[in-house]
């Protein structure tokens, strides 16, 4: 692939408004717009889940990026009030082959395009995005910016002044502004969202960007759930007297959110509380353990991620969204992987030996599989119970 070309355009699509995905290098692709009418930049990544949309794009952990889908058709099913897994979406902008103007779902309140402008997200459609994916394949995910101006140059420069996620604590940025508590339980076919009544034990989660099901599910399974700021201190999570700790997804470089949190994660380790890291709390926990993370070229983000799980020899079918991973050869003795990825062999979990602290780098709370990885959840609630 040359710079400065143009490798797409929208062709028949004069109606919409033209729009832009320009890349750092200069490579530009041609669509039209949808979504707000604003410009945003970030790293773009791509998503090859075939369903979803709605739960990605308000996934905390897409802060500072820039999401290209590989399914062509987005929009099917429209957007609606329950399918979001955070109240403010944070990712920067859309990328998609075909958006679908008409929803077809009978829980649809509102077209995808409709709901991006609610939010103020812009998104470019009628590129060729196998041709996109094809070049975060090759050469990594760039830095680009999705712009309605037809100054190429002035939007190439927009991109190249993003400063990169190595080194960003985005977790900051996107973590609830202060303590809440928690007691909706996970969604049933027909009835909706469910409320814990006669929790059994207490859980603290510390929100570096976490997404509303982990919470459902916790609840679903007895917990007093009280959510806590990402730079919460740990007198901050022992106060609250809690019978385990989950360390949540988010966004960013691990590193650079772990200067305050790495601390505190060490300080429940040694009080023997029980422990449970998911996505970005992963990481983290891995770094707090002795090891160390890196960034990675494309990333993994999708909802058909095969990982086999080293203990059991079982294969889960995970959603994944991560571009940095932990560094399976730092790990100390005392720290074992549990989980691996079958697309490339990175670290997809961990656990200390001799203590009930764990972790894994994909997203149980999500059902890709549909329900392959819940038994994590369980796992916490039985360590935890011990404690009760």
């Amino acid at each position: 692939m040359t710079d400065a070309v143009t490798l797409s355009s929208a062709a028949g699509r004069s109606a919409f408004p033209r729009a832009s995905l320009v890349l750092a290098d200069g490579t530009v692709f041609e669509g039209h717009g949808f979504g707000a009418a604003t410009q945003a930049v970030g790293e773009v990544c791509f998503n090859t889940a075939m369903t979803g949309y709605q739960e990605i794009l308000s996934d905390p952990s897409y802060a500072g990026q820039i999401v290209c889908f590989t399914f062509p058709h987005i929009g099917i099913v429209g957007a609606n009030n329950e399918d979001i897994e955070y109240t403010t979406p944070h990712v920067r902008g859309v990328i998609v082959r075909a958006d679908a103007a008409s929803p077809s779902n009978y829980r649809a309140l509102m077209s995808l395009d409709a709901w991006l402008k609610k939010h103020n997200i812009p998104g470019i459609a009628g590129i060729d995005t196998r041709a996109l994916t094809g070049r975060i394949r090759s050469l990594g995910m760039p830095h680009g910016v999705i712009g309605r101006s037809d100054d190429a140059g002035a939007l190439q420069a927009a991109a190249q002044g993003f400063p990169g996620l190595v080194g960003l604590d985005l977790a900051k940025e996107v973590t609830a502004r202060q303590m809440f508590k928690w007691d909706e339980t996970p969604w049933e076919w027909n009835k909706g969202y469910g409320k814990q009544e006669n929790p059994t034990f207490r859980a603290v989660v510390l929100d570096y960007g976490v997404k509303k099901n982990i919470l459902r599910l916790l609840a679903g399974l007895g917990a007093d759930i009280t959510v806590l700021p990402a730079q919460s201190s740990l007198d901050d999570v022992l106060r609250h007297e809690p019978h385990g700790v989950v360390l949540s997804n988010g966004p960013g470089d691990p590193a650079a959110t772990g200067e305050y949190a790495i601390p505190v994660i060490r300080g429940l380790v040694d009080k023997g509380l029980p422990v449970f890291g998911i996505c970005l709390g992963h990481q983290m926990l891995g770094i707090a353990l002795g090891g160390t993370t890196k960034k990675m070229a494309q990333g993994h983000h999708g909802a058909n991620h095969p990982v086999k799980d080293l203990e059991t020899g079982k294969v889960e079918i995970v959603s994944m969204n991560h571009g940095f991973t932990v560094d399976a050869d730092t790990l100390p003795a005392g720290v074992k992987q549990t989980h691996v990825s079958l697309f490339d062999g990175s670290n997809c979990g961990l656990r200390l030996e001799g203590a009930p602290v764990f972790s894994v780098q994909y997203h149980p709370e999500a059902s890709p599989g549909p329900m392959d990885s819940h038994y994590l959840f369980d796992r916490f609630a039985e360590a935890v119970k011990q404690r009760v």
